[in-house]
């Protein structure tokens, strides 16, 4: 799964998943654009990752992604591959208490954000002669999550972006996939779990055993999993797989789990 010579911009990648596709792309020869909104984090990227244009940046903001841009094209002609990872949890909590500001920050970072990045890329894609573009989904883009709308619907809609970026791009040669994470053992996925417990009045503890039997295989996926997926689809070996949602999940089966004690 080599990614010698190609160039690729990952989104929120100074942490979490993001921060692992980084360091496996660098790994496997890319030369990297990362951006994220957290400053500790850019800082700790530079130091770890000295060849790679490390820029802050608000995706859901059209004027931070023209600058991000900018300062890509600065140092590289050609863009190969956009990760479009940057996201947001979103709220724990029943519909009927879900705040405008939060169902709209989740929508503009989720969906809006990817819009942005693939809208500035598509032209560097044709100048190329093709590419890569790889929408971070999620299990709740294809099985709907209670107490999580604004995240869940969001995800589904990068389904959708995904779909109907594949159909028109293929012909200019550029590929387009989601991948679907499952339960991540990493800081977002444990907060998530943590929130669900507490909206439940339950501890962590007592509430993952419902939750991992949701899950075929009753186990929370590693970082490193999402990022090889990630390489993978980005390299040669998967010239012709476009239009694909592909889940890193352990077969997630369902978001309700087995009903609580009473």
């Amino acid at each position: 799964m080599d990614l010698t010579g190609k160039t690729a911009i990952i989104t929120a990648g100074a942490s979490g998943i993001g921060r692992v596709i980084a360091q496996r792309f660098v790994e496997q020869g890319a030369q990297i654009c990362v951006c994220d909104i957290d400053d500790d984090a850019l800082a700790a990227v530079r130091k770890e990752l000295p060849d790679a244009i490390v820029h802050k940046a608000d995706v859901s903001k059209s004027s931070d992604v023209d600058a991000l841009y900018q300062v890509f094209l600065a140092r590289h002609s050609r863009l190969d591959i956009l990760v479009n990872n940057a996201g947001i949890s979103g709220p724990t909590k029943p519909v009927e208490e879900i705040t405008d500001e939060e169902w709209d920050r989740t929508m503009a970072v989720n969906v809006t954000g990817q819009f942005y990045m693939v809208r500035k890329a598509v032209p560097l894609f044709r100048q190329a002669g093709g590419g890569c573009v790889i929408n971070m989904s999620s299990v709740a883009g294809r099985l709907g999550m209670p107490l999580r709308a604004p995240y869940s619907t969001s995800k589904y809609a990068v389904r959708g972006l995904t779909d109907v970026l594949a159909v028109e791009l293929g012909e200019i040669g550029v590929r387009v996939n989601a991948i679907l994470p499952g339960l991540v053992d990493g800081p977002r996925g444990q907060r998530v779990m943590r929130e669900q417990a507490e909206a439940r009045g339950m501890t962590l503890e007592e509430w993952m055993p419902y939750f991992l039997h949701n899950i075929s295989m009753h186990a929370a996926i590693d970082m490193k999993e999402i990022a090889d997926m990630a390489v993978f689809l980005a390299s040669d070996l998967a010239p012709h797989i476009s239009g694909q949602s592909i889940s890193v999940c352990g077969n997630f089966e369902s978001y309700r789990a087995p009903r609580l004690p009473q």
